[in-house]
């Protein structure tokens, strides 16, 4: 985790290093759909249905000298949701994360982009909003993967990216008086984006 930490702190303050340093905010809506239920019968949990969230944040980009690619890296607060049915009862799971995608793309035809890059992710806080349930236990930081396109107009940009979980997570539901269960619960989500550039 500190590692990672400075890594992420070195590629910041990298980007304030470069000639020309863009920065601004950004928000707009994902559609996510994570993992099914792991090691255990469908029968007591079932879906993953995706359901509409949101995410919220700042960016910076810089230009990279010579060979004509930008870094972007951003720091988002985002709220992904899918459905499942749990006994009977459908319920909402939720996760509250902050991501910090760090992407390399690069501009064409003078108003679009293209980007990719990895997206470190740090888990809030989750919630699953059925009865006899007594806590959820997720793994508080997933390594996922960004790449998506985008245009800009002024001041203005729209992009839309596919995201991924690489890494191994999971969301261990602690159940009244029985074995506990497993969802994957890397994200695997549409994220759709409006941003501004002050």
């Amino acid at each position: 985790m500190k590692k990672t930490l400075l890594i992420i702190g070195a590629l910041l303050v990298c980007a304030t290093g470069f000639s020309q340093i863009d920065f601004g905010v950004k928000a707009g809506l994902n559609y996510n759909k994570t993992g099914k239920l792991k090691d255990q019968a469908e029968d007591i949990l079932d879906g993953g249905k995706g359901k509409a969230g949101y995410h919220a944040g700042v960016w910076l980009r810089g230009d990279v000298p010579i060979i004509g690619l930008y870094l972007r890296p951003e720091f988002m607060y985002t709220q992904i949701s899918s459905q499942y049915e749990f006994e009977g009862q459908k319920g909402d799971f939720d996760l509250q994360k902050l991501d910090v995608p760090i992407l390399i793309g690069k501009k064409f035809l003078g108003f679009a982009h293209a980007f990719i890059g990895p997206s470190f992710q740090f888990v809030v806080d989750s919630d699953f909003d059925v009865d006899d349930i007594d806590d959820i236990d997720t793994d508080s930081f997933t390594l996922g993967m960004q790449m998506g396109l985008g245009v800009e107009f002024g001041s203005l940009g729209l992009d839309v990216r596919w995201e991924r979980g690489l890494s191994d997570s999971e969301a261990d539901i602690v159940r009244n008086n029985s074995e506990n269960l497993k969802i994957d619960s890397r994200p695997n989500q549409v994220i759709f984006g409006l941003s501004y550039k002050f």
